[in-house]
């Protein structure tokens, strides 16, 4: 099995900046697809970002240009690098990490865009 731990989030204002980090415990992390959820009160859950075993990267149209992901597998961990955050960027934000029908989940790390 595979356990997720996230950090990294907290409180910025917005066009600031912030760094998430996903680190996995496990085997064979180099296998799994991996992305990052956001959800904010009220509001559904939302895929943010992937990237797969191989690398391949694909965002959501809202984060697109602002936001970077990116695996580190020698430490088994992802990242979110997350630039001009706006206000809307407020959520919990999860680490999903699959590998055929396997799944798990972090259990998230605060974001928080304010003035």
């Amino acid at each position: 099995q595979v356990q997720l731990v996230e950090s990294g989030g907290g409180l910025v204002q917005p066009g600031g900046s912030l760094r998430l980090s996903c680190v996995a415990s496990g085997t064979f992390f180099n296998l799994y697809n991996v992305r990052w959820h956001r959800q904010a009160p009220g509001k559904q859950r939302e895929l943010v970002a992937s990237i797969t075993s191989g690398g391949s990267t694909n965002y959501a149209d809202s984060v697109k240009g602002r936001f970077t992901i990116s695996r580190d597998n020698a430490k088994n961990t992802v990242y979110l690098q997350m630039n001009s955050l706006k206000i809307e960027d407020t959520a919990e934000y999860y680490c999903n990490a699959n590998r055929g029908i396997l799944g798990y989940w972090g259990q998230g790390t605060q974001v928080t865009v304010s003035s």
